[in-house]
């Protein structure tokens, strides 16, 4: 079974190559594509596989732009962090999904479902309209704090409050304006779709709120550097190169 992954997170695609290639022992990943840009270069110029999984969400736009532009004829799997209302759409048009962050059941799964999909997949493009109206039509999170974690205590903060979310540790983290950090029991994922637009997710380890950049200042091998308006003493909060397209279009709607 040949398989392409549409992943701009290198990590996130080496951790789905593993889980793939370790619940179907015929499977082989033939490509992975970090960006829109190359995945319709990739299409217009390869053979179709048989099954792909995609990301939603890329550095250079959504990934639904590539199967507008090219005749994809092979059945879908998306690995996504879209709340329930956007789901239903996936379902109406015999669209597989699988929430992030997979597992080894999720995409075992997925792959199970492939085997039905496989025969009753359309490669119209109109398939997959209802699921990009679903996405761009979505209502907006309800959700205007999250709750944080001290001692015994649990306590509920604004989301205008949060300057940016981390991870160290292996553990989620927030950082408040007057530099404050509490755990939060939520990953990063979860996070990022309850946030909304006001944050963004400049790579895999934070999650930033616009009202909280001062500046972006080019760095090494084509990254942009984050400088924030409250004290931050980990490492370089840095945007990696394929997002960057995104992240300055979503800093121009400050």
């Amino acid at each position: 079974m040949n398989i392409v992954i549409i992943e701009d997170e290198k990590i996130t695609a080496d951790e789905l190559v593993g889980t793939i290639t370790s619940v179907e022992s015929d499977a082989k990943i033939v490509a992975i594509l970090g960006s829109v840009k190359t995945a319709v270069s990739y299409f217009q110029n390869n053979a179709m596989p048989d099954l792909i999984f995609s990301d939603i969400q890329l550095g250079d736009g959504l990934s639904f732009e590539i199967f507008k532009a090219c005749k994809i004829s092979a059945p879908v799997i998306f690995c996504t962090a879209y709340d329930e209302y956007a789901l239903k759409a996936f379902k109406t048009n015999s669209i597989d999904y699988i929430l992030k962050p997979s597992t080894a059941q999720t995409v075992a799964d997925a792959l199970t479902k492939y085997r039905s999909l496989r025969q009753t997949f359309s490669d119209e493009k109109d398939h997959y309209k209802a699921v990009i109206e679903a996405l761009i039509n979505r209502e907006a999170p309800k959700s205007t704090s999250v709750l944080v974690y001290q001692k015994d205590k649990i306590l509920p903060l604004k989301l205008e409050t949060i300057a940016l979310f981390y991870i160290a540790d292996e553990v989620t983290h927030l950082l408040t304006f007057d530099a404050k950090t509490y755990s939060v029991n939520k990953n990063m994922e979860q996070l990022e779709q309850l946030s909304g637009n006001d944050f963004f997710r400049v790579n895999r380890q934070y999650l930033v709120n616009r009202k909280a950049v001062i500046d972006a200042s080019r760095y090494f091998l084509r990254k942009l550097s984050v400088n924030i308006s409250v004290a931050y003493n980990k490492e370089k909060i840095l945007v990696s190169k394929e997002k960057i397209p995104q992240f300055l279009a979503w800093l121009e709607t400050r």
